[in-house]
């Protein structure tokens, strides 16, 4: 399959009208470059750990520039193209020639897909079957609650009648997948049993749920927490409970992030499987496996089902890819294996993460595993059981090899 994938710039909380009252870029702060794996090994700070993990672009960029953009990646593709995503920093909705945009890539004759909107830009009911005539297939589409009230006090939308009704029309005709961060007090309890009923009843596809991050344990990493002083978060638990009840009360799919896609079984689904676990490869050696305190307890249960054994870390921040150094600092280096593994994607710089976890006077060797062991349900709404399964034994398999290659 051939995608290609129109970036058209744009800031968050700029181009967008105005931060959601729960935005995770929300009171960002300039932070020091965190280090990542994509730094040089002696100088911790690069581009994506320093601006591009905080989304510092410039703004929209303007339709010539985006056409330009188009132009040069259709010169490099293989193969018949099958799918145009729209995406960018900034909400595709608020993008001041969004009409224009869709217009001249509806020309390509080729299924176009928006990756995200909040649907904030969205002023004219009319805009619905615009964008079908020109061959939208599939919008992952933020909802927050059907209740215009809400959208318009913690979106901002300054037209939530619009955009509502352009996100009906939608449903009727084409994939939908809606999002809501879910604020406790706020849009739970009834309000998502009515945005679920009205979801169902125009045809969407599914309903992705966020839980809201307020702490800096939650992820909010920016120097910006808390979002909203003074709001209490559901616990991993109570969030994954929401989830289940919702999933087995209404037709279309809902999953939840960081837990959990319950038609799949995911994250983590192979321990569900247990013909599967005895394919992954043996564990011989010894190291130390860190990850977030969510997926921490299911790495160990994979693991020991391979014959791990040594215990996998779980620091206080809750997803992995959010590590941090100062989630390193706090860990006692004498309870550490000679190796240790820290998860693919964390925001850590590989030198200074060897000279915090060697702290105590042992010399300990830092390995970086994989990007991703499984999918999460962002990942996971469009994807069959299969195709998740064959994610987890990719990346286990990866992750115990790195193990027994590292290990001592």
């Amino acid at each position: 399959m051939v995608h290609l994938t129109v970036d058209i710039g744009g800031r968050p909380g700029i181009d967008c009208r105005g931060f959601c009252s729960y935005c995770y870029f929300k009171h960002v702060k300039d932070v020091e470059p965190f280090g990542c794996k994509n730094c040089l090994p002696f100088v911790r700070g690069c581009d994506y750990c320093s601006r591009g993990v905080r989304e510092q672009y410039s703004g929209f960029k303007v339709l010539r520039e985006v056409a330009d953009d188009v132009l040069a990646q259709l010169q490099f593709l293989q193969g018949d193209l099958d799918r145009i995503t729209i995406s960018g920093g900034g909400d595709p909705s608020c993008y001041p020639q969004f009409r224009d945009l869709v217009d001249l890539l509806g020309s390509m004759e080729v299924p176009l897909h928006i990756g995200y909107t909040s649907g904030k830009g969205f002023d004219d009911p009319d805009l619905g079957d615009f964008l079908i005539e020109k061959g939208l297939t599939e919008v992952s589409y933020t909802i927050f609650s059907s209740d215009p009230r809400l959208r318009a006090k913690y979106m901002h939308d300054p037209t939530p009648e619009a955009s509502l009704a352009i996100l009906e029309r939608l449903c009727e005709e084409i994939d939908v997948y809606a999002a809501s961060v879910i604020i406790p007090g706020v849009n739970d309890g009834e309000n998502i049993f009515r945005t679920c009923e009205w979801l169902e009843s125009r045809g969407a596809k599914g309903l992705i749920l966020m839980r809201f991050a307020n702490s800096t344990e939650q992820g909010l990493i920016l120097g910006n927490a808390p979002i909203i002083p003074g709001q209490c978060v559901q616990s991993v638990e109570a969030f994954r409970d929401l989830v289940t009840e919702l999933n087995d009360t209404f037709s279309l799919k809902i999953s939840g992030t960081p837990l959990w896609d319950p038609s799949i079984g995911s994250p983590f689904a192979i321990l569900d499987e247990p013909e599967l676990l005895a394919k992954l490869p043996r564990v011989e050696k010894r190291a130390s496996v860190v990850s977030g305190s969510v997926a921490a307890p299911f790495i160990q249960r994979v693991l020991d089902a391979c014959g791990n054994r040594a215990p996998v870390i779980g620091v206080a921040k809750e997803i992995a890819c959010l590590i941090t150094i100062d989630d390193l600092k706090a860990l006692h280096p004498g309870a550490l294996e000679r190796t240790v593994i820290i998860p693919g994607r964390a925001f850590v710089h590989d030198e200074e993460a060897r000279n915090v976890l060697s702290a105590d006077g042992t010399d300990r060797e830092v390995v970086r595993g994989p990007d991703t062991l499984t999918a999460d349900a962002e990942t996971s709404m469009g994807m069959e059981r299969n195709g998740v399964l064959l994610m987890e034994m990719e990346g286990f398999g990866e992750l115990i090899r790195t193990i027994n290659r590292y290990g001592r």
